[in-house]
């Protein structure tokens, strides 16, 4: 469902990195690297939001290069400061997303944001809304329709220990049917959602 091959990223002289490869099914994928070593960098390629400079993706058969918008249609991407539009709301994010992906807000994605404490915030703006409450919003986002790969960096920052547990529940059964990668330090959370924990070395292996 996601693989990519010697891909590459540099800004002016500094070289992010280059050479990675790998192939992924459905489960769950932490990556877990130290600071500044490219993971943010790594997931935006991978999602379609940054260019690589180097190297392809493929996203359910689609590559990022040939076929962008279908390669796109099949990700869902949660980034770590999840700010889509200032003024949308919650609920409007939501019905634009189900839109996007062909589909509606169902029960499942309205109990899912239930569970995440977020019934209440669905008419706020994003501009009202916390760090921690954008996160959740865009969390439930990523379950909406049947996207085959989903991209989180830094998925538990800002929740507290209740939406952390909604979260592992969430990644655990997106994991049946999908690829989950996501940037994580916290070996605690990783180990919950069943996560296969791998680097940049083992990319470059």
């Amino acid at each position: 469902m996601l693989r990519f091959e010697n891909l590459g990223k540099r800004y002016a002289d500094r070289i992010i990195f280059e050479g990675l490869n790998y192939r992924a099914g459905t489960g769950c994928i932490a990556l877990n690297d130290e600071s500044g070593s490219g993971k943010t960098t790594l997931l935006g390629i991978l999602a379609g939001s940054i260019l690589a400079d180097q190297g392809d993706v493929w996203i359910n058969g689609h590559s990022l290069r040939a076929a962008p918008a279908l390669a796109k249609s099949a990700v869902a991407y949660i980034p770590d400061d999840c700010l889509p539009g200032s003024m949308l709301t919650g609920r409007a994010y939501l019905e634009q997303v189900a839109f996007e992906r062909d589909t509606t807000v169902g029960h499942d994605a309205l109990g899912l944001a239930d569970r995440f404490g977020l019934t209440p915030h669905l008419e706020k703006r994003f501009e009202q809304m916390s760090f921690g409450t954008r996160k959740k919003i865009c969390l439930t986002a990523a379950a909406i329709g049947d996207v085959k790969v989903v991209i989180a960096d830094e998925p538990v920052a800002g929740l507290d220990a209740p939406a952390r547990g909604v979260l592992v529940d969430l990644f655990r059964t997106l994991a049946e049917t999908r690829v989950v990668l996501f940037s994580s330090y916290d070996a605690a959370f990783s180990e919950a959602c069943g996560a296969q924990t791998i680097t940049f070395a083992d990319l470059r292996a």
